[in-house]
């Protein structure tokens, strides 16, 4: 079946169309829109890695369409006919060379970026880092500040410029804990402690989220994550501390019970519960804590 020039035509401006319309929709893919060091390494990492791919694709695709076409079966053909031929040393160098060589450099590429993305691996600043503790619970995030002495549910907030040890663990089926716009996301696993440093680097409301369904509530599992200037973020705290009820041992036993929850905010919590949290499911393992002393507790059923 022929296919009319109109046709064709058609589906060439289509093509343009769609690449048009899809032209400047960065911005909605969070992850090519980041605001920290680390979304802007893994970003520079994705671009560099597809550029090297495309280098072997695009040639393929445009060598694909043109033998296609030339060698097409119609009359009159003037297409060169050499049915005894089987090797070229040039050509066989091309099509294994060339992607020997941008493989190497990906490998290359992301030997050097894994080890400068190491997630427990501290960012360079001259500002100390805030500590931020995670805890995944039955449909919902608690975080915990242990320096400022407060608690929220489903909110988060830090200062921009600062970098955040947020310290990750689970006391419900495994999640992961991602806020892409500042950088890939880690595992949220019961008896660990996962270590995860990130930076903003600009003011404003970034989506946070799980990202391993955990079941039914997995889909309110959001929560937002706000960079604000350091005067800001202290006028923050000391309004929680003096605006909200504590967090008690049998409040938090409530909180982690399935369900979605709102936003809350704590003026306190009880103290080592994120130890206790982690040591729950393994008294002897004490991965990525930052406490020093720590203490063989338990959360009673």
């Amino acid at each position: 079946m022929k296919t009319s020039k109109t046709a064709r035509c058609l589906s060439v401006l289509y093509m343009f169309l769609l690449l048009f319309m899809t032209t400047g929709c960065a911005d909605k893919y969070l992850v090519l829109n980041p605001k920290g060091p680390i979304g802007e390494q893994q970003k520079d990492l994705m671009i560099l890695s597809t550029l090297l791919c495309l280098i072997v694709i695009v040639p393929v695709l445009i060598l694909t369409f043109v033998i296609v076409w030339r060698y097409r079966d119609r009359k009159g053909r003037k297409a060169k006919y050499t049915p005894e031929w089987e090797h070229s040393t040039a050509l066989e160098t091309t099509w294994w060379g060339i992607p020997v060589v941008i493989i190497t450099l990906i490998a290359i590429i992301t030997v050097r970026y894994t080890y400068s993305l190491e997630p427990s691996k501290p960012l360079e600043s001259k500002v100390e880092p805030i500590t931020i503790q995670v805890t995944n619970l039955d449909w919902k995030w608690l975080f915990q500040y242990p320096e400022q002495g407060i608690a929220t549910v489903n909110y988060v907030q830090f200062p921009e410029d600062v970098p955040i040890r947020f310290e990750i663990t689970s006391d419900a089926p495994m999640n992961s804990f991602w806020i892409p716009q500042l950088g890939g996301q880690i595992y949220a696993m019961s008896g660990m402690a996962m270590v995860l440093h990130l930076q903003a680097d600009e003011q404003g409301e970034y989506m946070g989220s799980g990202a391993n369904y955990t079941g039914k509530g997995f889909a309110d599992m959001y929560f937002t994550a706000k960079a604000t200037s350091q005067e800001a973020f202290d006028q923050w705290v000391s309004e929680v501390k003096g605006t909200s009820a504590a967090l008690t041992l049998d409040g938090y036993k409530k909180l982690a019970e399935q369900g979605t929850s709102d936003v809350r905010y704590f003026s306190s919590f009880p103290e080592g519960l994120f130890e206790m949290t982690v040591t729950k499911y393994a008294a002897s393992h004490n991965h990525g804590l930052s406490v020093k002393a720590r203490k063989e507790v338990r959360i009673e059923e």
